[in-house]
Parts: structure tokens; sequence; C-alpha cells
């Protein structure tokens, strides 16, 4: 909990993009009785088609069409979108007349008068936060899931309910810029290659991973994959206390087939079950996390036990969706960096075809090719990295390239053979073809369920 209010009333504040996050501010900030204004990069015309509600019921002055040194100067406070890159010469230059620049998880890092456990990493923060949010709310618990997830922080502090553990997942770009945010428990799950585009390299995306951990003190706890390298590089603030899970016996909780085995007080471990479908790729180290956590929250095991067992996991991450001809297609759109991608391969038997390829985050496709080479015959190649891709893996699979979706799903049914799996698995943004990784795999399942209906059209069986 940090001390420090940065909105209270007559305070100039500038808000900078008006999506969901940017509202919520606007209402939050307006609560706490500050002045606000709001800068957009959305055109003028788009910005007052969509927006002119709003402005007018929150009385708000704006500008749009980009974000201009001279408006936002105006204000002592800049509360930027998460997606906004805070390198450029503007945030520059408002530093140095002094203007404070932050995030969501700045702002209300005050708020908060009940536990708050925050979950990053690069693959399954979202599954790992609904998962606690979930086990907790079986459990009788008042949760508030939000952050990264979609419900943005500053709907906790707006809210009349009362809670008894917020639960939020944080990303990389909003830890950049999250001040004195220090949770109770703060969950690091792994860290692959993702968004080097924004964080120009490991070291620099590894950095804002570790500010999860930063504002700690003693008697919070962070819970780190053991097993993850880059993991076991970030720094946590001493008397911190650390809990890992690891598949090593050197370590709070480890992950041995079907088994959690817990360390005790005493020295020895505590075995239990778990019970979840699957423990390949990441499935194991997500629960594990969860686990600590939960028991941290002071769960029992039986309560544990019985929120896993309810759990179901979420769309467009390793959801099957049909089989045709003996061939199962799997909708893995979430998987938007190699990291994702090379945990979802591990759950596949042989005989993969792969649809792959969208827009770039700086990645190395290079880091499929071991994977692949091992389960995957044939890549069907989508979006802008398609040839980039096909650069990368071209020597140890084939590589066949589509301009769509339903292409691409023909083209890797045509490939599969009885028994195989057709598998959606990007290793890329969604943006050049799609609105999001959602529509993404929306549109992968529609065409599947069309190849279906072209069979039963044509008499197939």
């Amino acid at each position: 909990m940090a001390d420090k209010e940065l909105i209270y009333p007559g305070q100039s504040v500038c808000i900078l993009g008006l999506g969901v996050t940017g509202k919520a501010a606007v209402r939050y900030c307006l609560a706490r009785g500050a002045k606000v204004r709001v800068s957009d990069a959305r055109s003028e015309e788009r910005f007052l088609l969509d927006e002119s509600q709003f402005i007018q019921e929150h009385a708000l002055e704006w500008e749009a069409g980009g974000h201009s040194f001279d408006f936002i100067v105006q204000s002592k406070v800049l509360l930027p979108s998460p997606g906004v890159d805070l390198r450029g010469p503007l945030y520059a230059s408002l530093r140095q007349v002094g203007v404070v620049i932050a995030g969501e998880l700045a702002v209300v890092a005050h708020e908060f008068n009940v536990p708050v456990v925050a979950v990053t990493g690069t693959n399954g923060k979202t599954t790992v936060t609904t998962l606690i949010g979930e086990v907790l709310a079986a459990n009788g618990k008042k949760v508030f899931v939000g952050g990264n997830i979609g419900t943005p922080l500053y709907e906790y502090c707006l809210a009349s309910d009362s809670y008894d553990v917020v639960v939020v997942e944080v990303s990389s770009f909003q830890l950049e810029a999250s001040g004195d945010f220090a949770p109770d428990i703060a969950i690091l799950l792994n860290v692959t290659p993702d968004h080097l585009d924004r964080h120009e390299s490991m070291a620099g995306y590894i950095a804002a991973k570790e500010m999860v951990f930063s504002k700690q003190s003693v008697g919070q706890l962070a819970v780190i994959n053991g097993d993850d390298p880059y993991c076991g590089q970030v720094v946590v603030p001493k008397g911190v206390k650390v809990e890992r899970f690891s598949t090593s016996d050197d370590c709070s909780l480890q992950i041995t087939d079907r088994m959690f085995r817990l360390a005790t007080d005493t020295g020895n471990r505590e075995d239990f079950l778990y019970e979840f479908a699957d423990s390949g790729g990441f499935a194991a180290y997500n629960f594990a996390a969860a686990f600590l956590a939960l028991r941290r929250l002071g769960l029992t095991q039986p309560q544990i036990d019985k929120g896993f067992r309810l759990f179901r996991t979420l769309p467009h991450r390793l959801e099957f969706v049909a089989k045709h001809r003996e061939v199962s297609f799997v909708n893995d759109s979430k998987a938007t960096n190699t990291g994702a991608v090379v945990g979802a391969l591990e759950k596949m038997p042989q005989g993969v075809v792969l649809i792959a390829g969208g827009r770039g985050k700086g990645d190395d496709y290079r880091l499929l090719r071991k994977s692949v080479a091992e389960k995957v015959h044939t890549v069907v190649l989508i979006g802008e990295t398609a040839e980039e891709i096909r650069e990368s893996l071209a020597d140890v699979t084939v590589c066949l390239q589509a301009k769509t979706m339903e292409e691409a799903v023909s083209k890797a049914f045509a490939a599969a053979a009885a028994g195989e799996t057709v598998l959606l698995s990007p290793a890329c943004a969604s943006f050049d073809m799609f609105n999001s990784y959602g529509h993404r795999g929306n549109v992968f399942k529609a065409a599947v369920q069309e190849l279906n209906s072209q069979r039963q059209m044509h008499g197939g069986c």
C-alpha cells in the first residue's frame, strides 16, 4: 500500500486515450474531485462520433487527432493508457517540466484495504488470474478480478461493494508505470521473448516484469517459477518472502507427475494430488502458482481442490473445436509469442499441422525450430510475418502460405492425416488481419465448422 495520493480535489489531470481504461480513469478522477481533460489519438471526426455523449456527460475538455505538449502540459498529472509507449520525446519533455506520468497501478496503489494478488508473466496471466479468482469465489470469498484481464482497477475504487480479495492481472506495459504499487502476493509465471518491439531487449522486458516485486516489503510474498531461467534473473527486495514452484526438489512447491509436493516448516514435504485435465505445457505451472497464492490467502487443501476441479480452461487457449474425418482442430489463438507455441506443442501428440503468423512483436521465430521439428510436419503461414517465419522454419518442416484464415484451415486440413491435429497457435499478434486474438480464434472456429458443413452437404461421413 502506498501513502501518496496522486489524484485529489483540485488536482489537474490529463487522461491519454479514452478507451475502457481511459473512461474508468475519467470517472475515478472526477469522483476524487480532480479537474480532468482528455487527449485522444483518434481523428476529431472519429472521436466525436464515438465519444461525444461521454464527453458531454462529464463536461470534459479534450483534444483529438494526436497528443500535443501544449494541451497536456496544462495538467500536473498524465494518466496514459497501458498501450502507450512512454519513451518518446513528448513524454521526455513533459517530465522535464514536472508533469507526473503515472499508470493505473500507481494511481490506485494507496486504495487497497484487502489483500492484493498480482499476476504477471509472458504466458498464462489471464488463466491464473481467473483461476485464483474462481477458486476464492467457490469458497465464499467476494473477489474483485481485474487489471489487464479486462476490468480496470479504477472500477474497484469506484465500486460500492466491499471485497475480501483483489486479484489483478498486470502486463509489462502496466508495470513500467506502476509507481508504488506493492501487491501482497506477486506472481511471476514465466518470461519468454515477447513485446521486444516495445522493450527493445530481453533485459528491458525482464526489468519490466521485475517491477511487480520492486515495491514489496517485509510480510509480502513473491511467487516465482523456479524452472524458468529468465525468472531466475529477477531481484526481489530484502525481507520479501520468496516461494518458488519447480520440478526440482529445491523449491517451495515441487511439481511431479500429477502430484504437488509442498515443503513444510519441518523440512519435510507434504504431498497433494492435483486434479485438473492435463499437466503438459504450462498447465501444471499455472496451477502450482495458484496453489501457493491460495495457501497464502488461507485456503485449505480441500478448498483448493474443490476450486481446481470446477475450473474450466478459457476460450482460445488450447480449445478443442471439432474433429473432422479423424482430424482434430484446436484453437490456441491466445498464443501470441513463441514461448506460448512451444508450450502448446508440448501438449500435442506427434503429427501436427500448425497454423501460425500475424503481426510480429520482435520475437525470434527460430526459437520454434526444435518443437516444430519434433511435432509439426507442415506449417501454414498467414499474415505479415509469414515470410519471416518461413525463413526460420523452412529447413525443418514444410511451409505453405495462405491469404485468409479460411484458406489456411482448408490447406491445413488437406495436409493432415487421420489421427493428426490442426493447431492454430500463431506466435504473433492478430492486428494485421483481425480485431483481437479472440476474433482470430472465432474466425478459425467458423472456418472449421464450415469444413464440416461442406462435407455434410456433399454426403461426407
